[in-house]
């Protein structure tokens, strides 16, 4: 029996090891020693780019991506492929204003910029993709190259 299902959750890893996104494990603790203490360009507004969730299946027909975006309409995200088959997803969450009457008593709700980036198989139709945002989910589907099936040509046996 596999130890990994147990670290990692059953249905599917929160673990993406090709992701190119950064991760500060120290983020949420309370002594100065974040990458953000040394690092200001990981402050806060890199919360939403490291918290971008993307699940990407293969269906027979397709690679699919769904991204949970909630409050962002479609001027606020951008789908595009990079040079050989990198589809990159990207955008940005804008901060709320603040009214200096207002107390805030808890802020959880993440903001800043977010870039996930994916390299596609070779099978990947690049010039058919197409995307949707609907209900906060975008949708990017990636048609995949029909497989050729060999011609089989039978042979009458003789005799």
């Amino acid at each position: 029996m596999s130890l990994i299902p147990h670290f990692f959750g059953n249905r599917r890893s929160n673990v993406d090891p090709f992701a190119l996104d950064v991760w500060d494990p120290f983020k949420d603790f309370p002594f100065p020693s974040s990458l953000s203490t040394y690092f200001p360009e990981f402050s806060r507004e890199t919360s939403a780019f490291v918290n971008t969730r993307i699940d990407w299946k293969e269906t027979p027909e397709a690679h699919v991506f769904k991204a949970d975006l909630p409050g962002l309409n479609k001027e606020e995200v951008k789908v595009e492929v990079e040079g050989d088959r990198v589809l990159q997803i990207s955008g940005e969450r804008s901060v709320e204003k603040e009214d200096k009457n207002d107390a805030w008593h808890r802020v959880e709700r993440s903001s800043g910029k977010f870039l996930r980036r994916f390299r596609l198989p070779e099978n990947a139709k690049m010039d058919q993709i197409k995307a949707a945002l609907e209900n906060g989910v975008l949708t990017v589907t990636v048609p995949k190259v029909e497989e050729k099936k060999p011609d089989v040509k039978a042979i009458e046996i003789s005799g």
